[in-house]
């Protein structure tokens, strides 16, 4: 099998190697369910009270804060369904596992316009608050998934504090990119994912600050504190502390590495095509993030034609049951269609290297000189 240009992190990143030897470990052993009260039992709960002091010291939170999820989306559904909130607002390029939640979760939602490059309207939000004395869920995203825009958490903090409002901040994406720090931005409810920063698949975490709502979804045996029945994923939580402990001390380091990368890459894209356009260019972004246009090459065409040279990116579009949806993120950002859907997205992680820079440029230039052509022909 041939070696696969990977620049997809924001999707999955590659998951390191001290992980699957740990995670390989735990399942081995045997009788490691953290709820028995033998000694087995009583080596599995240690195990998974390790993994959660990890995982509070990555991002500034308490032990007692931490209740392990499925994944980052369960922690979003959890925190909006179980928030007992009237009223959700919620940003218009949220994740998809926050706005469709949002939406189904009451008819009182409303969605919070963004400026062009991806930023929350801090003005609307105060109005929209202001307008109801309902109680109100507040989302926003630490970083966006497909851009990689920040967002102002701790000034939406603020103004939804000052109104009564609660806050859940999805940070999946940002943190192991930035510094993120559940104590200091305010907010209220925290959704965090294992696989964005090189743990296992199928393991998240929701943070809910001390004293804040929060009834059950699931209910049954009791685990984590009553907030989430079922035995936990030892295997996956362990495995998601021993990559906390890695990116805790790694960070700061591969953010800068990342970031030249991305900037050499939008260098060399806007020399080959002086016409694409990087969005959110302005903003303040993740390091590791670009998302641009290839004017006439549609966005699907794109990853397929790097596909086949064996290099993994993803559209600014998703694909559908033969379908494409243009990206929710770029049209609230009032993104024309004919330019967002000739969007991608590349993303860079831990393991990435320049070379793959090179390998991406020298694939993606081929395109532009056959849209030329085929531009040239008509």
């Amino acid at each position: 099998m041939s070696q696969v240009t990977y620049l997809d992190h924001n999707a999955t990143t590659s998951i390191y190697p001290e992980v699957v030897e740990v995670v390989g470990e735990v399942m081995r052993e045997s009788g490691s369910n953290p709820s028995s009260i033998y000694g087995a039992g009583r080596e599995a709960r240690k195990r998974v009270e390790s993994a959660r002091a990890c995982i509070a010291d990555l991002v500034n939170a308490k032990t007692d804060e931490v209740i392990f999820t499925g994944s980052g989306s369960e922690a979003d559904n959890m925190a909006i369904m179980g928030s007992s909130r009237n009223r959700v607002l919620v940003g218009e390029t949220e994740h998809s596992a926050v706005l469709k939640t949002a939406l189904l979760r009451t008819g009182k939602s409303q969605l919070l316009p963004v400026n062009k490059d991806g930023i929350i309207e801090l003005d609307v939000l105060e109005e929209r608050l202001a307008e109801t004395e309902d109680s109100s869920l507040v989302c926003v995203m630490a970083a966006n998934n497909e851009t990689g825009v920040l967002q102002p958490v701790r000034d939406v903090a603020d103004i939804a504090h000052a109104h009564g409002a609660l806050v859940l901040c999805d940070a999946v994406q940002a943190v192991g990119k930035i510094h993120v720090d559940f104590a200091a931005w305010d907010v209220d409810y925290m959704a965090l994912s294992a696989h964005k920063i090189g743990g296992p698949q199928g393991v998240g975490a929701l943070l809910c600050k001390e004293g804040v709502p929060f009834n059950s979804l699931v209910t049954g045996g009791g685990q984590e504190r009553g907030a989430r029945a079922g035995t936990e994923n030892v295997p996956g939580i362990v495995g998601y502390g021993v990559a906390a402990e890695i990116v805790k001390d790694t960070w700061q380091t591969n953010a800068t590495r990342v970031a030249r990368f991305r900037d050499d890459l939008e260098r060399q894209v806007l020399e080959l095509s002086p016409c694409s356009e990087i969005f959110s260019v302005k903003a303040p972004r993740l390091p590791n993030t670009s998302n641009f246009s290839l004017p006439e090459v549609r966005s699907d065409t794109q990853v397929i034609n790097l596909d086949l040279a064996d290099i993994a990116v993803s559209a600014g579009s998703a694909c559908s049951a033969g379908k494409i949806d243009l990206s929710h993120v770029l049209a609230a950002m009032g993104i024309a269609s004919e330019i967002a859907s000739t969007a991608i997205r590349v993303s860079f992680g831990w393991n990435s290297k320049v070379e793959d820079v090179h390998a991406f440029i020298a694939v993606w230039q081929k395109m532009i000189r056959g849209s030329s052509r085929q531009e040239s022909a008509a």
